[in-house]
């Protein structure tokens, strides 16, 4: 793999665009994604939400993500359990 040297952080940056996708570059954001999935694979809620603020849809999003946590936390803590692994949080 080349090395390239940069005068300036936007010339870097530049650098990193991609004016011509093909097929390949494609497979590897496709790629990309199923392994961000992999990582963290919380599932929100289909369809559209009407909110009346802000601050009422970040409750929603937050509530979602919580239980999400909590459901982790309890499948990561039973899996601890049957290998002998004490869990370090247990609250």
């Amino acid at each position: 793999m080349p090395i390239y040297k940069y005068k300036t952080f936007e010339e870097a940056e530049r650098a990193l665009w991609n004016f011509n996708p093909d097929e390949k570059y494609y497979d590897k954001v496709g790629e990309l994604w199923e392994f961000a999935n992999e990582l963290s694979s919380i599932s929100y809620p289909k369809g559209i939400f009407k909110f009346r603020s802000i601050e009422e849809a970040n409750r929603h999003r937050d509530e979602i993500e919580i239980a999400h946590a909590k459901r982790l936390r309890t499948k990561r803590n039973a899996s601890n359990e049957r290998s002998g692994v004490k869990p370090l949080i247990t609250n």
